[in-house]
């Protein structure tokens, strides 16, 4: 039996390599991602242990606040510069090191823009002189306060030679310095992954990265000879006491290690999540495969059974070739895996500026998961038509191959029960009444109604193909292709449900994103009667901010009205960390914004006063009078009075310092500025003046109201590409299954197209009516996809209302664009088999048993 099941594999060798392909693709995601997290994390071991080899013990301070990178801009603590010389004292202790090093050195290239990073730290620290790591390649080191180092990588990007003068943004506005030397690092290196640094003289380092004279953010210690450096680490730590983070070089790479494979594998978990969405999609092509396969093997399979073969034997016949592609699949998968991982890696590594990235290796999670993942799919996509097998009587052996429809009652209540399964589901995790497992609930609400929708599709396949197929009617090819699209519905929904898998996701993330964009833009023009904004495009952790005397400055203009500037960042406040903002002119701010009080007074702040909007001063229990200590990134706790609460908008809220606490602040200037004009003063006229202003903050930029809101709603536009790229595969394999499922059915109808031939049929009509067949069945699943993927966008819009998203949009423009698209789709994939089908020999067509 095992004999006869290969042969009859290699004799189908080609029907199977569509479906295999569906496979290859799947798992070449699942491969990849696995494969490009392995480079990039074994490429920031190799950096990291690097960075630190020159130390034995790091010291630093507990921060204020523990802030995640994905919330807000971590923010280095300060200590004394004494504390340097208690560390020189601890025995054992060789050298000791102070360094003013902190994110935020921003060098302005020589075309006046600020250099962008999109990950890598942009670092300033004081110049330490060469090391095993550092080595200077031009010039020198900064003994001068308007001097600075800068690393090869800045000089390349910022087109910087020695004796250039530049500007860098800090902790300060614009600063001028002289580049005074140019440095590398060990391994002829231009940067470490990518990050940007700028080195300047110790006062100065101090000044402008950590915001006051003497102190320091980090020791770095070398121990005596023969002193182990895990004891050491332990002496300091006793020696300075509490408040303090003492570790091993050692820690400290492992640490930085640990917290970027915790970056990477987020992206990681949404390569694998649009791997799982390929291989769903793939599925739907294996099943068609194997069901048209069994359908033309009844006369193959009746006779095994007539000859003895078991039912037992007949399934594992057809899992053995699933079996059998299922390997091969996931050898070629994993092969391309490891190739597209290769150049996914080498991507990022230009991307974040030229990391140097470890040798290409193939980790052992990326070859288990690759088998595991390409047999799972196949064997469960091959179960049904196994099991459909091993059903067929040795009687049909001796009657003509062919394969009654079976009633779609079955299937038909199968798919209405998961549907309803699946729309509850939606509803509870859209309701948010599952707690933390809200989100597997929506994942999984979604895959069981994508899975009703499909067990209720060759219910409604017959009369809609019907209907679509009519449009093509005028011809007897598309008569016939019409017909032939109809006559099989169960192959037809399987074949346009891989579609609508695609398509329906692509719809509805359209609607939910488009609803979400047009609400906020709607949102924002009823609330800001702001004419300019001040504002800058973030790209990273830190948020692009402007020099404060900009503020004044705006306000002196003539035309201008009143100005109000923002300040942001994260701060503890209570038991609870929260996004916190602060305002160099609240009476502005509270006009600008519609903004009215519910209790107290809302009109001005003194320097211990805060506001907070109603939302969340219920959620706090706050009322005026009230005290709460607030922790800033830097300084020390301080308490705050309430002394207004303000109505809760979508659009403003949570708490609301004066502008004196913005010195504690990460970042200690404006990031944003809105700009209200006199009645008849023209934007035309005072914009201008702005930008003069906004010369030294090239963060920045002003514009209207109308191209702000643009500009802040773009966002939505760039996540939309990024989804249907990621989309494209699944969509691809589904271009796969009508290509697959025509050449199967052309294989299946030699002989009546013989028939169709001999009386009469040319071959340029053969092709159009398989051409109209495909583009029937394309269409329809299109269709399909974007009732689905409008039903789910839908529900979900619904679901926000409560957080601000009050407009539903149907993109009409994106939905006429996918049906057309599933035309040419159609087009595209009849192309091989109508050609297969027009070159049939007549009379050995009709001969065809």
């Amino acid at each position: 039996m095992l004999r006869a099941t290969l042969k009859s594999l290699l004799a189908r060798k080609l029907r199977l390599i569509l479906s295999g392909l569906a496979v290859v693709l799947g798992v070449m995601f699942v491969s990849g991602a696995f494969v490009l997290t392995d480079t990039l994390g074994r490429s920031f071991d190799t950096i990291f242990s690097d960075a630190y080899v020159g130390t034995d013990v790091g010291v630093t301070a507990k921060p204020k606040i523990d802030v995640n990178e994905m919330e807000g801009m971590p923010v280095a603590a300060t200590f004394p510069a004494a504390t340097l010389d208690q560390v020189k004292a601890v025995p054992g202790v060789a050298t000791a090191t102070g360094l003013a090093l902190a994110d935020g050195a921003r060098v302005i290239g020589s075309n006046g823009k600020v250099l962008t990073s999109f990950g890598p730290p942009q670092m300033g620290s004081n110049w330490t002189g060469e090391s095993g790591l550092v080595k200077l390649r031009e010039g020198r080191g900064p003994t001068a306060d308007d001097e600075v180092t800068i690393n090869a990588g800045v000089a390349e990007a910022a087109k910087l030679s020695v004796g250039d003068r530049v500007g860098v943004l800090t902790l300060q506005p614009k600063r001028e310095f002289t580049v005074v030397g140019i440095f590398g690092y060990s391994g002829d290196r231009d940067s470490l992954g990518g990050a940007q640094e700028v080195t300047f003289t110790e006062r100065v380092a101090q000044e402008l990265m950590l915001g006051q004279p003497g102190v320091w953010s980090e020791l770095t210690v070398k121990a005596a000879d023969g002193v182990d450096p895990a004891a050491l680490r332990d002496d300091i730590a006793t020696a300075l006491g509490d408040g303090y983070v003492v570790k091993t070089g050692e820690q400290l790479s492992d640490d930085a290690t640990a917290g970027m494979k915790e970056g990477l594998s987020f992206f990681n978990n949404i390569l694998l999540g649009f791997a799982g969405v390929a291989l769903f999609v793939g599925i739907f092509l294996i099943l068609n495969t194997f069901s048209i396969i069994v359908a033309q093997r009844t006369r193959e399979l009746a006779l095994l059974r007539a000859i003895g073969a078991g039912r037992r034997q007949v399934i594992g016949s057809v899992l053995v070739e699933a079996v059998v592609i299922g390997l091969v699949a996931s050898v070629l998968g994993l092969a391309a895996g490891v190739g597209i991982g290769a150049l996914l890696a080498y991507v990022f590594g230009q991307a974040v500026g030229g990391l140097q990235l470890a040798g290409i290796g193939v980790p052992a999670n990326a070859v288990i998961s690759s088998f595991v993942v390409g047999l799972l799919v196949t064997v469960v996509a091959a179960v049904l038509p196994a099991l459909r097998a091993s059903r067929i009587p040795p009687v049909a052996a001796m009657q003509d191959i062919a394969t009654p429809d079976r009633p779609l009652t079955k299937i038909s209540a199968a798919g209405a029960v998961v549907s309803a399964l699946g729309g509850t589901l939606l509803a509870l995790g859209l309701s948010g009444s599952t707690g933390d497992n809200t989100l597997w609930t929506i994942l999984g609400g979604v895959l069981l109604a994508f899975i009703g929708v499909a067990l209720l599709t060759p219910l409604i396949s017959r009369p809609v193909v019907s209907l679509l197929g009519r449009l093509f009617a005028w011809s007897v090819p598309g008569k016939l292709g019409r017909l032939n699209s109809g006559r099989n519905p169960r192959r037809t929904a399987i074949t346009a449900a891989a579609l609508m898998v695609g398509i329906a996701l692509v719809t509805g993330v359209t609607v939910i994103l488009d609803s979400a964009k047009s609400s906020i833009t709607a949102l924002a023009e009823d609330t800001i009667s702001a004419e300019l904004v001040i504002s800058g495009s973030q790209t990273g952790a830190r948020p692009p901010s402007f020099d404060p005397a900009v503020l004044q400055k705006a306000a002196e203009l003539p035309g201008v009205a009143m100005v109000a500037g923002l300040y942001g960042d994260r701060a503890q406040i209570g038991d609870k960390q929260t996004f916190i903002a602060a305002t160099s002119d609240v009476a502005a701010l509270r006009d600008i914004y519609r903004v009215t009080p519910t209790a107290g007074s809302i009109d001005s702040l003194g320097p211990n006063q805060l506001l907070v909007d109603s939302g969340t001063a219920q959620d706090r229990g706050l009322s005026v009078g009230d005290t709460v200590p607030v922790q800033l990134s830097r300084g020390e706790a301080q308490t705050y009075t309430v002394t207004g609460i303000y109505a809760e908008s979508d659009l403003f809220g949570g708490f609301l310092l004066p502008v004196s606490a913005a010195t504690n602040f990460a970042v200690p200037q404006p990031t944003q500025a809105y700009l209200k004009l006199d009645s008849g003063a023209s934007v035309d006229q005072v914009m201008p003046q702005v930008e003069t202003l906004l010369a030294d903050s090239p963060e920045v930029s002003v514009a209207d109201r109308a191209d702000f809101i643009d500009q802040q709603t773009s966002q939505f536009d760039q996540l939309l590409t990024m989804i249907q790229v990621l989309l494209a595969l699944a969509i691809l394999i589904a271009v796969l299954g009508i290509v697959n499922t025509l050449a199967l059915s052309v294989l299946e109808r030699t002989r009546e197209l013989g028939l169709l031939r001999a009386i009469g049929l040319r071959r340029a009509q053969t092709m159009r009516m398989i051409t109209v067949e495909a583009v029937v069945i394309s269409v329809f699943g299109a269709l399909l996809g974007v009732v689905v993927g409008t039903g789910l966008g839908a529900a979900v819009v619904r679901a926000l209302r409560e957080d601000g998203i009050t407009h539903l949009v149907l993109p009409w423009t994106e939905m006429g664009l996918f049906l057309g698209l599933a035309a040419v789709i159609g087009v595209v994939a009849a192309v091989l088999p109508a050609i297969r089908a027009a070159r049939l020999n007549v009379l050995s067509a009709i001969a065809h048993e």
